[in-house]
């Protein structure tokens, strides 16, 4: 009798990692599904749970596509990341390759002395506990010899030396766990800085929405870091102890009962390859469920951004079919992932029950022979247990592993596309990128490419050189060799039917296509100085040095006067006052010292904002009697006390009309006043009155600009017209542009292209 129960409640713990034991014996457990804080949590983040996970208040969702690439040329523009229900496994090399490369940057970065040092310090702590582990290993014979032989002296002593060492060891296992988590959430602050900054840098933010290169980049770097980095620490560790343990115990086991030793390797090969045979599919099935999770949470939040427009629509009913049908393709991804994952639960439960009696059974027979004590069976039991987990580390984990191997791959993914050389960033690999965007100073002279100098003609702010553009995805024709050469003062305003390409145009000028050939040359003017950067070997192939400084950045591109307002100007989370300074002071709040959250920021690298090497200076931050002020001159004063000053917070998208942000937009580009500025329809909410005494404004403060818009009331604000047809050539050798002065009579109605 005493033989079948005592041994059983007093097993130690399985899991594979060291932790104190317990004379009741608990079920053997995975890391995944671990009812220990200290291993639960990574893993539980990165494992499909058995109900539908809530994943989405954590993430923030992939916003809709900007306006400016939801404009001209629209049968180019790709629709938001939807999905393919399956996919092609990835190989063991691949994921190998993906997870040393994800990994391996922290620990060679800047905070590398730092996780070094963490990472010892965990190190040292676990092959502390799993000494602790060894010593109880011990404890617990000599308790159970004196309880078998009804020795209370003896019991009494043994039961003060247990809770002698659960005072000493407790520490470490608390200290272990903490400084693992700690050392987690270090290493997840410095991979979110450093892959926020790639995918921020050279514009790849807007490559890959506009491309559709990638699902849900968002939820990649939210969830997909913080699954990666705590998982990778967890499991890293319990490969240590895993080596630690069958040091440590394997000696013991032997000594015992060598041919319980044999038994055990024989178990755990067989359940491992049984395990791997079960669970294959798993690692498709959660990548798949992490982006159709995605993909149905991407869905509500576009509702919520669009919920004005689809109630004027009336669009309830088509939105609920749409995201229904969203959740329909995860609950079947889900509901395949479940069944898989039951088949598995099938085996590694039998598995893990078996082996509660297996040791006693092989030892049993030495101790009805008189050749072994009763302490000894809980001993080999206890050791059994500890090596059968290092063996079977698959079997146990297999549903983590396979969890984070789709971790792993979709980390992997992004990774490489936001790789070094930025092949990957071009959608067709015989796409002509051949445009060039470059700037002259108003200096004397520049060193041309051939060595020679170039005298910058005053008073000119662009050039345009035979600029043939297309689309980025499709390389249709949209303009074809343009060539002009605007100057101070001149107005230049562009007009055509729609999908000709004139916000296309403007996002060539911006340096956001570089689909076709020719210059794009601006002119840096009066007191503003080039501003250089220096070029980086994962720059486009199309922007190589010369004489002149060419665009590598957007705000290189500020920084030398160019200012871009859209017809749907973009709202900053913040305050009235961020909404004013946002593109061009924004740094400067964000650093100032009265902002709490940076000031206190533990982490250096967190408070590195830099995406570009260019550095430029700017006019001085404006104070809060310039932003009144400049509130008051696009006749937007009322919204001061309308939302309590300049420092109140609200969705600015929700809470001001698309007629008010057009003006905050026109009141960011008086406080910014670069040099030429490209405006995309940036009036079309604004009655007559106020386009005019915007116009007016902008023209007094000595800024030329570029507009594209359909209106002919614009004609008395421009001084040039270019009107852009539609091209029908395939070849594109006809010319489907006409320039223009406003002051010919009847322009429109005498232009070939007018529509």
């Amino acid at each position: 009798m005493h033989l079948l129960v005592v041994p059983t409640c007093c097993l130690s713990s399985t899991s594979p990692h060291p932790q104190l034991p317990k004379l009741p014996r608990p079920l053997p457990r995975s890391l995944g599904h671990s009812a220990s804080p200290r291993f639960g949590v990574p893993f539980r983040r990165a494992v499909a749970a058995p109900a539908m996970r809530r994943r989405g208040r954590r993430r923030a969702a992939a916003p809709p596509p900007t306006a400016a690439a939801a404009g001209e040329a629209s049968s180019d523009s790709p629709g938001p990341p939807g999905g393919e229900d399956k996919r092609a496994g990835t190989d063991l090399k691949t994921l190998a390759r993906r997870f040393w490369k994800v990994a391996a940057p922290y620990w060679w970065s800047e905070d590398k002395a730092q996780a070094r040092l963490q990472l010892a310090g965990v190190f040292a702590l676990t092959l502390a506990t799993t000494g602790i582990s060894v010593g109880f290993n011990f404890l617990g014979r000599d308790f159970y010899n004196a309880l078998a032989d009804k020795d209370q002296e003896q019991f009494t002593k043994q039961l003060l030396y247990y809770l002698g060492g659960f005072a000493v060891g407790v520490p470490f296992f608390v200290l272990r766990d903490y400084a693992r988590e700690t050392l987690s959430l270090r290493w997840r602050s410095w991979m979110t800085s450093y892959y926020m900054k790639r995918y921020f840098k050279n514009r790849t933010f807007y490559k890959i929405q506009s491309q559709s290169l990638i699902d849900n980049p968002d939820q990649r770097i939210n969830d997909d870091l913080s699954a990666f980095t705590g998982t990778a620490l967890a499991f890293s560790l319990t490969l240590l102890n895993a080596v630690v343990d069958l040091v440590s115990f394997s000696n013991i086991l032997y000594g015992i009962y060598p041919p319980l030793f044999v038994v055990l390797i024989v178990y755990s090969l067989g359940g491992t390859a049984i395990s791997v045979f079960l669970g294959k599919s798993l690692v498709n099935l959660n990548f798949m469920q992490e982006k159709k999770e995605a993909d149905f949470r991407y869905g509500l939040v576009r509702v919520r951004e669009n919920a004005e427009s689809i109630a004027f629509y009336g669009g309830e009913e088509n939105e609920l079919q749409l995201l229904l049908d969203r959740f329909r393709r995860a609950y079947q991804n889900l509901s395949e992932l479940l069944i898989a994952s039951r088949n598995l639960e099938f085996f590694t439960n039998g598995y893990r029950y078996l082996i509660q009696i297996l040791p006693a059974a092989v030892v049993a027979p030495m101790f009805f022979a008189g050749k072994i004590e009763f302490g000894v069976i809980n001993q080999s039991v206890s050791a059994f247990n500890h090596i059968l987990s290092d063996f079977s580390l698959i079997v146990f984990q297999f549903q983590s592993i396979s969890a984070f191997s789709a971790v792993i791959d979709r980390l992997g993914e992004f990774d490489d596309l936001l790789g070094e050389n930025g092949s990957s960033l071009s959608p067709r690999r015989d796409s002509i990128d051949g445009i060039n965007i470059s700037f002259k100073s108003g200096s004397p002279s520049v060193l041309s490419s051939n060595g020679s100098q170039m005298q910058s003609e005053p008073g000119i702010v662009l050039e345009i050189c035979d600029l043939t553009l297309l689309t980025p995805r499709g390389g249709n024709i949209l303009i074809t060799d343009f060539n002009m050469e605007l100057k101070d003062k001149d107005h230049l305003l562009v007009m055509g039917p729609s999908g000709c390409g004139k916000t296309s145009l403007l996002r060539a000028l911006a340096g956001l296509w570089t689909s076709g050939t020719g210059d794009i040359i601006y002119h840096a003017r009066d007191s503003r100085q080039l501003q250089t950067a220096t070029l980086g070997s994962n720059e486009p192939s199309n922007i190589k040095p010369e004489g002149e400084e060419l665009l590598q950045s957007s705000k290189q591109r500020r920084d030398n006067g160019i200012f871009f307002v859209p017809q749907r100007p973009y709202m900053v989370l913040g305050t009235l006052r961020q909404q004013l300074l946002y593109p061009t002071w924004t740094a400067n709040i964000h650093q100032s010292p009265t902002n709490d959250a940076q000031s206190k920021a533990p982490l250096s690298f967190l408070s590195e904002v830099s995406t570009s090497d260019g550095v430029g200076a700017k006019p001085e931050m404006p104070s809060t009697d310039e932003l009144i002020r400049v509130l008051e001159v696009v006749r937007l004063g009322y919204i001061l006390p309308r939302f309590n000053g300049m420092d109140s917070v609200h969705d600015w998208a929700s809470v001001l009309s698309l007629g008010e942000q057009q003006r905050l937009a026109f009141a960011r580009l008086l406080l910014a006043k670069p040099t030429l500025v490209l405006l995309d329809e940036s009036t079309s909410a604004l009655d007559d009155t106020n386009e005019v005494h915007l116009y007016s404004q902008i023209e007094a403060a000595g800024i030329t600009y570029i507009s594209v818009g359909h209106r002919k009331t614009l004609h008395r604000f421009h001084n040039k017209v270019l009107y852009i047809s539609k091209s029908d050539s395939a070849t594109g050798s006809l010319r489907n542009w006409e320039l223009k002065p406003t002051d010919q009579k009847s322009i429109e109605e005498s232009s070939p292209f007018a529509s």
